[in-house]
This record gives structure tokens, sequence and C-alpha cells, in this order.
């Protein structure tokens, strides 16, 4: 296994996408390189498992203006997992020139007012969202963080962890998930044997993120797929199960078994980017309504309602029917906010064009 392939690169010169080979042939002294850790001042940048190098970010010409003026967008700027083209010699001259075209991306969006997406991961096959058997499991949230997952082209594992805890009702959990349509595994995260079921999805060359609230697990699971206490873990709250922050940024580790991971801080907000498609995360519900006799059936009152009344036969969870339509609005108000951004956007430019142009005609530039 070469360098690059222990942090994920799986990719022959044949096999690259055509948009990746024309990057590294506009910069033929550049090399590849991951990242592997974001902080608010800069990234971390591998090239092997041995070691991750401080790296300046793209150069504004480069990126098409300045990201604290507003002019590049959260969601274009390098997040952990995405392959970069590197110049220059570690540890203090290391330059990012270019960020390969990703093949896959976990978005949310930014806390705040204003309509912004944030890169949770980047280039990822698999994620594994955590949730523990205590007060942390909520169905809901599991529910919105699958939201955010479908469509991206990763592949989601819903990871119950503390199954060893006193009290746990494993069979209860497993059975109130079955509607998710998605591998659903119950673990203690402490224990060797008992993560094993995950290995389908740590194969060599595969890149895994971890998502979750604090607490719930997810530093400790890393820590027993490494074999190590590499990543620092934190006691719950004895009143609620609510963990600290033990995680303070998102880091690329190298596993034993050839696989990369992500684990991620805990997320208190997840808001849609206005992408989702939520049909694909509630099949079972769409399916009912389909069977609506009213054809713009709002599902509350209308006769011959299906999901009224499949709710009534208790074969469709209330709690999850209301999430759905909960978060169907929520996505339906993302979009309309991304699609008045992308206008205003599309206005810019037109005016930027036209403001070059006089100029241009006012001093006979051409």
């Amino acid at each position: 296994m070469t360098p690059l392939q222990a942090i994920g690169w799986r990719w022959t010169q044949a096999s690259l996408d055509p948009a990746w080979a024309e990057l590294m042939a506009a910069h033929p002294q550049a090399r590849q390189a991951r990242i592997s850790e974001q902080h608010r001042s800069g990234y971390l940048v591998a090239e092997s498992v041995d070691a991750s190098h401080r790296a300046e970010s793209l150069p504004e010409w480069q990126r098409g203006g300045s990201y604290r003026r507003g002019e590049i967008t959260p969601e274009s700027r390098p997040a952990v997992g995405d392959w970069v083209l590197v110049e220059g010699e570690a540890p203090n001259a290391l330059r990012i020139v270019a960020l390969l075209p990703r093949f896959s991306a976990i978005k949310r969006g930014a806390a705040g007012e204003h309509y912004k997406q944030q890169v949770i991961a980047a280039n990822i096959d698999t994620v594994f969202v955590v949730c523990g058997l205590d007060a942390d499991f909520n169905p809901r949230r599991i529910e919105r963080y699958l939201l955010l997952v479908g469509g991206s082209g990763v592949q989601p594992v819903v990871v119950l962890t503390k199954s060893d805890k006193e009290g746990a009702d494993v069979e209860a959990a497993l059975q109130e998930l079955l509607a998710l349509g998605v591998p659903v595994l119950a673990v203690n995260a402490k224990d060797r044997a008992s993560v094993a079921g995950l290995e389908p999805w740590l194969g060599e060359g595969q890149s895994i993120v971890l998502v979750g609230s604090s607490g719930a697990g997810k530093s400790t699971l890393t820590n027993t797929l490494l074999g190590l206490e590499k990543m620092k873990t934190g006691a719950v709250r004895a009143g609620d199960d609510r963990g600290r922050h033990t995680t303070t940024h998102r880091a690329l580790i190298a596993l034993p078994s050839g696989a990369c991971m992500i684990d991620t801080p805990g997320m208190r907000e997840l808001k849609p980017t206005g992408e989702e498609v939520v049909a694909e995360s509630f099949a079972d519900i769409e399916a009912l309504a389909a069977s609506c006799k009213v054809n713009d059936c709002r599902h509350q009152q209308e006769p011959g309602c299906a999901v009224r009344q499949a709710i009534e036969r208790g074969e469709a969870d209330p709690q999850r029917v209301a999430n759905f339509f909960k978060l169907r609005d929520e996505v339906a108000g993302a979009a309309n906010m991304l699609a008045t951004r992308l206008a205003q956007k599309a206005d810019a430019k037109v005016g930027n064009k036209a403001f070059y142009k006089r100029v241009d005609d006012k001093y006979g530039r051409h």
C-alpha cells in the first residue's frame, strides 16, 4: 500500500475523474494530499498516515474572491476529507494550489439567519450516525441526520452505542428504527469484539465519518477501532446523559483496517440545506400518502386519508409522521432561501458584467 492509499487514495491514472486529471495536468509541480484537519485558523494536510502539516489555504485569486467578504461560499472551501494539490516542502512552506472536485459531500445549513451551507466531510463512502442507548437515544434526531445524508452518495449506517448500559432496551430500539430502511447495529463501543459488526464498511481505501451528539460515544468508538486511546473521551452528565465536546474539530484518522475515519464534534443544530429529498428518507410515509383518496390531502381531517388511517391502526408511528411534516416544511423553507440566494448571485454577476463593460467602453478597453 502506498502512503496515499493509506489515507484513502484509490485511483490510478486511468481511472481518474477527467476534472481531476485536468487540474493535475495544470499543476505539474504539485502533488496530491488530503485535508486531515480543519481549524478556524487553517488546515492540516496529509500525504501519508505518519504526519500532517499546516498548509496555506487556496490563494484568493485562484478561488475567485475573498471568503471574508462573502465572495467565497462556505461550501466551496476545502473541508476534511477533501483531496487537494499542494506545492512546497513540509513542514513550513506547503501551499494548497487546487481543490479536486468532490465525489460526495455531507452538508448542513450553517447556523445564523443568512443562508449558508457547511460541509461536514467530503469524499466519504459511509457515515456512521452514532446514538447512545441512554438519554441520548432520539429517533427523530436520527431521522434528521439521515435526511442530511440522503442524496449525498454516502451510505448511512446507524450505530447504537452503550448497548451494555444498564437499562438499555436494545430490541425495542432496533424495532423502533426498522422504518428507517438503513443498516442499524447496536454495539458496546468499548468492546473490540462488539464493534466487529462494522467491519463491512471499514475495508481498505474506504472513508467513514462519524456524526452524532456530544456524549454519544463517537470518540470511544474511534479509540476501540484504532486499538489505542488516541481520541479524548469524557464522562456524560449524570442528570441527562449529555456529554461535553471532547472532539473540538474534524480530524481524519487512518485505521489499522486500511480505512480512514473522520470524527466530528457534536452538532447542536442540524439545519437542512434545501437540497434534500424528504421522500427518500420517509419512503414508507410517502407510500401511504400515495393511497389517500384526496389528491391534495393534507393528512389532517380529510376523509379517506391513508396516513391517518395507518396511525389509527397502529401501523404508522405518529411521531415519525409528525417529524416527516416538520422536516418537509423546513426543507421547503431552506429551498426557497437557496433559490433566492442563487437568483441574487445571478443578478450580481450580470450587474458586474454590465459595470465592467461600461468601464471598458469609457476607457476604450476591448
